[in-house]
């Protein structure tokens, strides 16, 4: 089905009518066990929920499609998948470079939870190659870990570039690709190892779903991460792989929406007065912004900016909007806003990654663009 395009794999890989009673629309297999032929005759492939179910099955099909992937796991949550890949491919001594702008639970998960189990981290700038280069330790270094665009401050790493760096140095290259999507941008084929999201964002794309997921193609780590999956057990619930591939079969005409719209944001806050900076791939004065042109199909629906007036002006803006909706997560239909220094990304202050302390996020949602600029506008007037 990879020579089809994206939106009828979208809505066709793993979600073939029921060929008992013809339904259209993927069933909630709602049961933690099945029957068996015998003893050790499984049915169809399936004995136990944790091990397999067959909406998740469905849900991890279609990633996989959607990825150009082989091999797709489907999780409870995205920081779920990351602790599963770094048990599979991390161990005690080992190291991977982390993005030196990485989102607050990848970096919380990381510092708190794998540094003393004895897996060590260097943040580095993704954007610069010789800093990735500086970073890597072959013999040590057992995976370069790249978030693109970043989280908040929309970096754009170059994907095949760092590939390069990693592969030479025996390392993988992990590819987080939340903020893009699989509709705009495809890892693997620029030469990652494996990619992971978090499905509660664009994937999932109506703020109601908590999810995970890990792509591959490379079949012995396919392997090794179907067997951690099973002995960790975070797995997606049938009614959360649902809703996750209730909202992929719309991922396509959402991203479009949430493009569009983001543009119109971007260009009116990089005008505005009381905005000194702003983050968006999508404008020509973007660092990264040739490389996100080169490997995204559009550049998504995050902007982040920095308000001239410091911390408390950029509290108050957070509070004063009325579409915009104050509160953590991304990447669903309505907008969102939030202080990231204070919010989402409070567990690295005071660390080499802490967040300006003036600086918003937004989440562009889909709304009409000009009722999104109009809120925005309201709320940076001085009052």
């Amino acid at each position: 089905m990879t020579d089809q395009g994206f939106s009828t794999r979208a809505i066709h890989a793993g979600q073939r009518p029921d060929p008992g009673n013809g339904a259209v629309a993927p069933a909630i297999w709602a049961t933690s066990t099945y029957a068996q032929d015998g003893v050790g005759g499984l049915r169809s492939g399936y004995e136990y929920s944790r091990s397999a179910n067959p909406t998740r099955t469905a849900l991890e099909e279609c990633l996989a499609s959607l990825e150009q992937a082989d091999h797709g796991f489907a999780f409870a949550s995205g920081l779920a998948a990351e602790d599963t890949l770094l048990r599979t491919i991390g161990r005690p001594g080992a190291h991977v470079v982390i993005p030196d702008d990485a989102y607050g639970g990848t970096y919380r998960t990381f510092a708190r939870v794998h540094e003393p189990w004895g897996l060590g981290y260097t943040p580095a700038a993704l954007t610069d190659l010789d800093a990735v280069r500086a970073a890597v330790r072959p013999g040590e270094t057992t995976a370069v870990w790249v978030e693109t665009p970043t989280n908040p401050l929309l970096g754009v790493a170059d994907i095949a570039a760092i590939a390069d760096i990693a592969h030479a140095a025996g390392a993988l290259l992990v590819v987080d690709n939340t903020f893009a999507s699989p509709y705009l941008q495809q890892p693997l084929t620029l030469g990652a190892d494996v990619v992971v999201h978090s499905t509660t964002k664009y994937c999932g794309g109506h703020s109601d779903v908590v999810g995970g997921a890990l792509l591959t193609s490379d079949g012995e780590l396919a392997e090794r991460l179907r067997y951690f999956q099973n002995a960790i057990g975070g797995v997606a619930g049938p009614f959360d792989a649902w809703l996750v591939l209730r909202g992929l079969r719309t991922l396509a005409v959402r991203m479009e929406r949430h493009s569009d719209n983001a543009e119109q944001v971007a260009a009116f806050l990089a005008e505005h007065p009381r905005v000194a900076q702003v983050y968006y791939p999508g404008l020509d004065s973007h660092p990264g912004h040739a490389v996100a042109k080169a490997q995204m199909r559009r550049f998504g629906g995050m902007v982040s900016f920095r308000v001239a007036d410091g911390e408390e002006a950029a509290v108050a803006a957070c509070g004063r909007t009325e579409l915009f909706t104050l509160a953590e997560s991304l990447g669903g239909v309505e907008s969102l806003i939030e202080h990231p220094g204070r919010m989402t990304h409070a567990s690295v202050a005071g660390t080499e990654l802490e967040v300006p302390a003036d600086l918003v996020r937004l989440s562009v949602g889909i709304e009409d663009a000009d009722d999104l600029v109009a809120d925005l506008e309201q709320a940076l007037a001085v009052g």
